[in-house]
């Protein structure tokens, strides 16, 4: 049992990010202080400087010599079996399904993924387990959370940009769709000069999704937290002041820009909930359980 005193903790540390996300949907929806020009330009700011710079402000504290590894191997192996089951879900029903549009999409693997097991650990986990259970909470959420920045948020990328990238040239490879049809009339090529200009190549699939991520500034401040963490703590190096501060003054700006940035994302939409109860459903149980998961371990 929790005892009011500890949802009174919960409740104090939690409000503040919901008052920040409801300030972003006013903001938007009702007083039309910021424009959806805007808020992409708020979206770009959360995601590509205070999220980054939070994530390696706790890093700068963190000594992965003394990371607690059968904690983050037992977590590893937990997500490594979630993304084992959609996927062996999604192809078992498309060698089962008879017409294209009996086939599902792995699309719907990787949102489940990315639900149940990549959790918004710094911007919500830390104030939370915290409030509940005390500063060694704390150490556990920023350990996962670092890993998961580093490891696990980086492949999740790449696979965002590898199903872009296909999508991008598979609908190149539409467009000449009919001039492979004519000439197949013609006689001049046959069904497998028409599959082989619909399909795009290998390399040229990877050469579009290593572009993406090298434009992305996260593939790079993953790189960098990690080497300066194993520096620091194996030469016994301190972060130079002026170097900490800058951080510091960004990445306490992250949970709060988040919650805002969401915010502004649901009142850009037409309706809270864009898609139909049981898939939204479906969502707030997947994500509940990734939050139980989390938890935990």
């Amino acid at each position: 049992m929790i005892g009011m005193e500890k949802l009174f903790k919960v409740a104090e540390a939690m409000l503040p990010l919901y008052m920040a996300l409801g300030l972003g949907y006013a903001s938007l929806r009702w007083w039309r202080l910021i424009s959806p020009e805007q808020s992409k330009a708020i979206d770009h700011l959360v995601s590509f400087i205070t999220l980054p710079l939070s994530t390696l402000q706790f890093s700068l504290h963190m000594d992965p010599f003394a990371m607690n590894y059968r904690m983050i191997g037992a977590d590893a192996i937990s997500k490594l079996l979630v993304a084992a089951l959609p996927v062996a879900w999604t192809s078992c029903r498309w060698w089962l399904g008879h017409g294209d549009e009996e086939r599902p999409s792995y699309c719907w693997a990787i949102t489940g993924f990315s639900l149940t097991q990549l959790t918004h650990s710094l911007v919500v986990g830390v104030p939370l387990v915290t409030a509940m259970y005390g500063p060694w909470a704390q150490e556990v959420v920023v350990q996962l959370s670092v890993v998961q920045a580093v490891v696990w948020l980086p492949l999740l990328q790449f696979v965002f940009e590898l199903r872009k990238a296909g999508c991008s040239l598979f609908s190149m490879a539409s467009d000449q769709a009919p001039e492979a049809q004519e000439v197949e009339v013609e006689g001049t090529a046959g069904e497998g000069a028409e599959l082989a200009a619909a399909r795009p190549s290998y390399c040229s699939l990877m050469k579009v999704v290593l572009i993406s991520l090298a434009k992305n500034p996260n593939s790079y401040a993953c790189v960098i937290r990690i080497t300066w963490a194993f520096m620091a703590n194996r030469w016994h190096l301190k972060t130079p002041r002026i170097i900490e501060n800058s951080i510091l003054i960004m990445s306490k700006a992250a949970p709060g820009m988040a919650m805002f940035s969401m915010g502004l994302f649901m009142a850009s939409r037409e309706k809270i909930l864009t898609c139909e109860p049981r898939l939204t459903a479906i969502q707030i149980n997947l994500d509940l359980k990734g939050i139980k998961n989390s938890e935990s371990k």
